[in-house]
């Protein structure tokens, strides 16, 4: 992972260089020097276990070759003790002065600790948009919020990184509404096909028509046969230009992109290109084309597919007589139906050509649920086996549901889906009643209270999506997310409007932040902190796991209430005392502060 970063220094790059080379030294593997923040704080601050697995190895005994790694340290002025603890555990204690100087030196850096990659690439994250039609719902929110943190940490760490909303407006969806809207009105001049006049500016439908219109429309194309082949065909005729069907498609994207853009904004959710499935339709000719001219198309039943599994992949399929065969897993790739139509699959490679043509990336990204994980597999190995891709430049990082109490995607009471503006609603109504219970901003104006409580209840929401794994399903509880203690949106906006109200009594009292000197355990706690920040960055960027800089986040907040309850800051005669840990102050509002915005979220100056 090192070589992907410009050169750190941080005390766990540090120490495991030093004691990779202690072991290269001594003859053995330099995979066993690596070093980790110690389990037991209370014994070490970093810890290596690597003497166990090289004494196995060599049949020699742990304890002496941890003895012989220990003797490279020897006069070094970083460590305040290095020890051997039961069978081999090498353990670390850094002096006051190593942190001193590695805290003075991350406030002196405009990153604040935080890492660059060594080379920076071009990656576009496809973000899966919601279909064009159907409102933004509490399903939509951990796309959009972990695709909006891992856009933000990769472009802070360097990288050029492109955010494509990519909607889904181009596939069997659009038939469907056509086909349910000509029953409904069946005047409207989109469906003649002998017009030849202008059409109408104004839309014929609203987003809430859409909203009542599609799940009818999609529950006939499932069980009326004629229904469904109506809609098959009108999807063919739009993607084949017929006019009415293009300007009553652009209406329908026009109405709901719209109320996207509001939810989006409203999340604090920012993309450079509001992309669909169609902007990729002229590239899906050409290139069903060359997939049919490199011998990939194979006809299927009238359809057309592409068989992307490997001899031997396979899988069992019962059958509707009760029979089971083996089925090829994954399954082919449906590139044409047996109507003509370009398929959900089609539209998706097509995209990758487009995005190889006009942006050439390096890797594209696509944040979407587990649940297409085999969708995206078909499309991957296409793209691959057509060339329009190399291998490991296209990645899935998939995520879990947001789930109701009985573990299952959250609905309503009613059984309905939550819409994201409603969810956001009850969110701020929740906020403003936990601001009130705790007694916070009653000095602020009506305008300040409203911006903190939205604030309060983006973070609640964020941080809750944000602090699992993203492959975790979770439980959606908003009386949890929404309190200000634990693990919580609200309590990290807390403990930054804490330091900020620190700082402001201290300029009102004349004093300034000087040189910081580490003394007391709990600044060495908070000071280990600020400099595993590093870690945290590089491990998020790998892993696309935006909870490991959430937790970051959660452990300098914790850090500091510990360092804030047992070292006053603004009390005391020492002047180089109050000097030294205005600093810290300062230098742990700049990180959580950076954390914060990485993640999406923003504090308050007050509360």
């Amino acid at each position: 992972m090192s070589d992907a970063f410009a050169p750190s220094h941080d005390f766990k790059t540090q120490l495991t260089d030093t004691v990779s080379a202690a072991f290269v030294a001594e003859g053995f593997d330099a995979s066993a020097g690596r070093v980790n923040a110690s389990d037991r704080p209370d014994l070490a601050d970093f810890q290596c276990n690597g003497a166990l697995a090289v004494a196995k190895q060599a049949k020699a005994n742990p304890r002496e070759v941890a003895g012989k790694i220990v003797a490279h340290f020897a006069g070094d002025t970083r460590l305040k003790s290095t020890d051997i603890a039961g069978p081999g555990f090498l353990n670390f204690v850094l002096s006051d002065s190593a942190l001193s100087d590695r805290v003075n030196a991350i406030n002196a850096d405009p990153r604040v600790g935080a890492p660059a990659v060594a080379q920076k690439r071009k990656v576009i994250i496809d973000f899966g948009g919601p279909n064009v039609a159907k409102e933004m719902h509490i399903g939509h929110l951990r796309t959009a919020v972990i695709g909006e943190s891992l856009k933000r940490v990769m472009r802070f760490m360097g990288d050029e990184v492109i955010g494509d909303a990519h909607f889904g407006d181009w596939g069997y969806q659009m038939g469907l509404l056509i086909v349910a809207l000509n029953e409904l009105q069946p005047e409207l001049p989109y469906f003649d096909e002998a017009y030849t006049g202008d059409y109408p500016s104004e839309p014929p439908v609203t987003l809430d028509d859409l909203g009542h219109l599609y799940p009818s429309a999609a529950a006939r194309g499932k069980t009326h046969m004629d229904f469904r082949d109506l809609a098959r065909k009108a999807t063919k005729e739009l993607q084949a230009g017929r006019r009415g069907y293009r300007a009553l498609w652009q209406h329908f994207v026009n109405v709901s992109r719209e109320a996207l853009k509001r939810d989006y904004a409203a999340l604090g959710v920012e993309f450079d290109l509001w992309n669909g499935e169609s902007d990729a339709d002229p590239y899906v000719e050409p290139m069903i084309a060359d997939l049919d001219a490199k011998g990939l198309l194979v006809d299927d039943q009238g359809a057309r597919v592409v068989h992307v599994a490997k001899p031997g992949e396979t899988r069992k399929k019962k059958l509707d007589d009760g029979s089971v065969v083996e089925v090829p897993s994954p399954p082919p790739l449906l590139a044409v139906s047996s109507e003509g139509s370009a398929m959900y699959g089609t539209t998706d490679v097509a995209t990758i050509v487009q995005r190889q043509k006009e942006f050439g990336p390096d890797l594209s990204l696509y944040i979407v649920d587990q649940r297409q994980a085999e969708h995206f597999e078909q499309v991957f190995r296409t793209a691959y086996l057509a060339g329009y891709a190399r291998e490991g430049q296209l990645e899935h990082a998939a995520n879990g549901t947001v789930n109701g109490p009985d573990g299952k995607p959250y609905k309503t009471r009613d059984g309905g889906t939550l819409k994201l503006h409603v969810l956001l609603a009850e969110a701020i109504e929740k906020a403003t009643e936990r601001l009130h219970e705790a007694g916070l901003g009653e000095g602020l104006s009506e305008a300040q209270f409203a911006d903190t409580a939205h604030k309060v209840a983006v973070a609640a929401l964020k941080f809750a999506e944000l602090s699992n794994h993203r492959l975790t399903n979770y439980i959606f509880d908003l009386d949890r997310f929404t309190t200000f203690e634990g693990k919580t949106g609200p309590y990290l906006l807390y403990q930054a409007v804490r330091m900020k109200s620190i700082l402001r009594k201290a300029a009102e009292q004349g004093l300034a932040a000087g040189g910081i000197l580490v003394a007391e355990p709990a600044e060495r706690e908070l000071v280990l902190l600020l400099d595993a920040f590093d870690g945290a960055l590089k491990e998020t960027y790998v892993k696309r796991a935006p909870n490991l800089l959430a937790d970051h986040v959660y452990r300098l907040a914790q850090a500091f209430s510990k360092f804030y309850a047992a070292c006053p800051v603004l009390v005391g005669n020492d002047a180089a005392i109050k000097a030294s840990r205005l600093g810290l102050v300062t230098l742990t509002l700049k990180q959580l502060e950076l954390g914060l915005d990485l993640m999406g979220l923003s504090a308050p100056d007050q509360m």
